[in-house]
């Protein structure tokens, strides 16, 4: 989005390094990866960077109420609900449109919150990939709060080990290795050296949590949990799986409540100028006749499952239980990055990470998404380039 380093980017940009890119990136994890990585980062100035900043801070604001507590209390399922949360959150991703406000300036704009991880260790590699494959800044930075690698890789654990010793905590996810996102995974094991273990290895030996490591029982002091249990219940293969509600001798790196808690529950509850008017489905007395400026989403789904772009009256009458959607006000996403075949809409994501023990949460990471399609997401993005994951480099 800084017009002078973009024109060089482009001017300097080949298929050919992209797919060498491509090609380093895949060797230094060891395996393909699954999912589209965009020809290029998104280059951020000052100016954007600090409203990225101060609309994060709006957002995460609504953590420190004292009513948090009270108003995310029934967002858990009573029989997904697992016992020994901690008292904070350890990761809290917040996406954001880049769209255009009346005076024609690029502002952030609201679109999901999640209690969950996302691509912690992925991000720090892919960008940089990005630095060393092509012309990008050298003194931009992936990172905030004037951290460095070696800040970042501390925090996360810090925050993820708790001081257990790695073969103690495993990444917990249902069919690691079938994800489209784990190369994550694989990178983390590589920095961290946690595990990525399947849902289907963990068992139960009284209060304990074991799996087998080296043909051994290790016990599991700590999860590092990447598994939604809400998408498991949906999928009709929840009880196939231990019984996590149980009172189990487990500490965890992001407790499964979180998930509920910190989600789309909770948006109507924030105000301001960079969250748009989001309301229940069930507080409309009556179908809105503006439809066309919402967006239907189901209160907890995960990478924009349910969610309706163009909503029409009878989606609405074909919801049963409406207090589990919310409408929420459309955002234009601006096409803002130039590529060699058109312009190009982005979010970003910011990561934060609030480590064991501490006062607040710290802005750390960032992930962006680029699209040409009417959405973000792969279904409305398969025939275009210059699509897919990426990640901000800011100036300093």
């Amino acid at each position: 989005m800084i017009k002078s380093i973009r024109k060089t980017y482009n001017k300097s940009f080949s298929t050919e390094k992209y797919n060498s890119f491509i090609d380093d990136l895949n060797k230094t994890v060891g395996h393909d990866v699954k999912f589209r990585v965009a020809e290029t980062p998104v280059f951020i100035d000052k100016i954007f960077k600090n409203k990225l900043i101060e609309a994060g801070t709006d957002v995460m604001s609504i953590l420190f109420e004292d009513n948090f507590e009270e108003i995310s209390r029934n967002a858990i399922p009573s029989h997904l609900n697992v016992p020994n949360q901690d008292k904070h959150p350890l990761f809290v991703c917040v996406d954001f449109a880049v769209c255009k406000d009346k005076e024609g300036a690029l502002t952030p704009q609201l679109i999901e919150f999640q209690g969950f991880p996302s691509l912690f260790y992925w991000q720090e590699l892919v960008a940089n990939k990005y630095v060393e494959h092509f012309d990008c800044p050298k003194d931009f930075t992936f990172l905030f709060n004037n951290l460095t690698s070696k800040d970042y890789f501390d925090l996360l654990e810090k925050s993820i080990l708790n001081g257990h010793k790695k073969e103690e905590v495993i990444l917990l996810e249902l069919k690691p290795h079938e994800q489209k996102t784990n190369v994550d995974f694989y990178v983390t094991e590589s920095k961290l050296g946690i595990k990525p273990v399947c849902l289907s290895e963990v068992f139960a030996v009284e209060n304990k949590l074991y799996y087998k490591l080296n043909g051994s029982n290790q016990q599991i002091k700590r999860i590092y949990n990447r598994v939604i249990f809400d998408e498991l219940e949906k999928a009709g293969v929840l009880d196939q799986y231990l019984d996590f509600t149980k009172p189990y001798e487990v500490e965890w790196a992001e407790h499964p409540n979180w998930f509920f808690r910190i989600s789309k529950y909770t948006m109507p509850y924030l105000k301001s100028k960079y969250v748009p008017e989001t309301k229940y489905l069930h507080e409309f007395q009556e179908i809105p006749s503006d439809l066309e400026n919402y967006v239907l989403k189901p209160l907890f789904s995960f990478s924009g499952q349910g969610v309706i772009f163009n909503v029409k009256p009878s989606d609405i009458e074909a919801i049963k239980d409406k207090t589990q959607f919310i409408l929420q006000k459309k955002v234009e996403y601006a096409p803002v990055i130039e590529s060699p075949n058109g312009m190009v809409k982005c979010e970003v994501r910011l990561l934060y990470i609030w480590p064991p023990n501490a006062e607040k949460p710290i802005l750390a990471s960032n992930l962006s998404r680029l699209s040409k399609g009417e959405m973000i997401g792969v279904r409305y993005n398969e025939h275009h380039d210059w699509v897919g994951g990426s990640v901000c480099l800011m100036e300093p």
